[in-house]
């Protein structure tokens, strides 16, 4: 059985928040999700590093910025073009 305190701890949002690096740590987050998400992708369709910067009509070193999770130089336009050549797309939204 499994024993829960109701006022242990709190919402790890709001430590983030109080330490001041909610934001850096939400970022990070986001590139290391979308990273993921991409190499998976391109195991699905079999695409070697080389095969997806060639369709991506970018160098192989880009591909690797892009697939690094800790890399966050990527730009929008490269994502966006990362994903439509795994089928896919990138939405953003205001919130």
């Amino acid at each position: 059985m499994t024993v829960v305190h109701k006022n242990l701890g709190g919402r790890f949002n709001d430590f983030l928040e109080e330490e001041g690096i909610l934001e850096e740590c939400t970022q990070t987050a986001i590139k290391r999700a979308l990273s993921w998400q991409i190499e998976q992708e391109m195991k699905k369709k079999k695409l070697s590093k080389s095969a997806m910067a060639k369709k991506m009509s970018t160098s192989r070193s880009s591909l690797d910025r892009l697939l690094d999770p800790k890399n966050e130089s990527v730009t929008l336009y490269t994502l966006k073009k990362a994903a439509r050549v795994v089928g896919r797309k990138i939405r953003l939204e205001l919130a």
